[in-house]
């Protein structure tokens, strides 16, 4: 009877498990950017969709890797693997060709052979709230923390770059002066409202038109004696709230820098840091400030006032100029300073993604360098 009694609660408990319901790529990769959009990532970034299989691709498994070399590669295909998340991008410069003969573009014949689709996030993960940078910010215990570089949004809050507005009396010139406005292209939002200017009643204009439609306006209305009467606004991208590159911290009670390097190796699980500390400083200085760039923050942090940066690796010089202005320095080599916040947003994507793929985190990927 055991025999039997065992097999039955196996059974009973397998009907238990979380039924998962597969995505096909196309409805993955967009929830993945409705995560975290990819305009939030820096210019020079290659973020997205990188390798696609041939359609239709369903998702079953997502796999996490902060880089993904050949030995992660050969992981992900053992894990069955339908799209990896690689944070950095393995394919960045341009391919020429793809061949047996360089490792990357190995992982795009690995990936293809075995229907593996590659997205990469890169900076617009950086850039989000709760992403890499905030993750990393933990570590220095209680905080608060804005963005060293805020992010705009992708687009004005109203078509056109710039607004014009200017005022006339003559409604007569008036009209022929709009009826030309109207026939140039990307001009939008055209009003005219009454006004009253220095005690006169007037007509105020206002459009609002792209750069290369602002040229050709500014032309007409000097060609009709209105620009001395013009005003010209930029229009601005408002600031996105808690998103941006980098992250200056202040800490809710001050503490010595050698307390803040003890936290920051307990966050990142890490035996060994680098540290630079600053002149006119000691490991008993206090830290308030701390400036924090993942990966590689030198052209982030350079420049701030902090007591502390804290990033994965800096040039030599910066170092110099950092230590030289009385700021300490902690590196922890580039990508020990993101790997950690993988295991964080396997599970906030498992929210997000209502528990319709299977999320794994690589244990093969890890940081090049090691102490020896």
């Amino acid at each position: 009877m055991q025999l039997l009694h065992r097999p039955l609660r196996y059974v009973r408990a397998l009907g238990h498990l979380p039924s998962r319901s597969l995505m096909n790529l196309g409805e993955l990769v967009s929830a993945l950017n409705d995560f975290a959009s990819l305009s939030l990532a820096e210019s020079w970034d290659n973020v997205g969709l990188l390798v696609e299989p041939s359609p239709p691709h369903t998702v079953n498994t997502l796999f996490l890797t902060n880089d993904l070399t050949e030995e992660v590669m050969e992981e992900a295909v053992q894990m069955k693997a339908d799209l990896i998340l690689s944070y950095h991008p393995p394919v960045f410069a341009p391919l020429k060709r793809v061949t047996w003969k360089t490792w990357k573009e190995r992982l795009v014949v690995r990936a293809l052979e075995h229907r593996i689709g590659i997205y990469s996030p890169h900076t617009a993960y950086d850039a989000i709230p709760h992403g890499v940078n905030d993750w990393l910010a933990k570590g220095l215990g209680a905080c608060t923390s804005v963005p060293l570089r805020p992010s705009t949004a992708p687009s004005c809050p109203a078509e056109g770059t710039h607004r014009v507005e200017f005022c006339t009396d003559n409604s007569e010139h008036l009209d022929m002066v709009l009826s030309k406005i109207r026939d140039i292209q990307e001009i939008s939002c055209l009003t005219t409202l009454p006004a009253r200017v220095e005690g006169e009643e007037q007509t105020r204009v206002s459009l609002n038109c792209s750069q290369k439609a602002l040229l050709k306006v500014v032309a007409l209305l000097s060609q009709n004696s209105l620009y001395q009467r013009t005003e010209i606004l930029l229009l601005q991208k408002p600031l996105l709230p808690h998103t941006g590159m980098g992250r200056l911290c202040t800490l809710s009670e001050p503490v010595s820098l050698l307390d803040i390097t003890e936290r920051i190796k307990s966050h990142l699980k890490l035996p060994h840091v680098r540290l630079a500390v600053g002149m006119g400083r000691t490991l008993e200085s206090p830290v308030k400030k701390t400036a924090l760039c993942a990966g590689s923050g030198s052209s982030v942090l350079k420049g701030v006032e902090a007591d502390l940066y804290l990033t994965g690796e800096m040039s030599h010089h910066d170092v110099l100029d950092a230590v030289a202005n009385g700021i300490s320095v902690i590196l922890c080599e580039h990508s020990n300073t993101e790997r950690g916040f993988l295991t964080e947003l396997r599970d906030t994507l498992a929210v997000h993604l209502q528990n319709k793929v299977n999320i794994v985190v690589s244990e093969k990927d890890r940081d090049p360098l090691q102490v020896a």
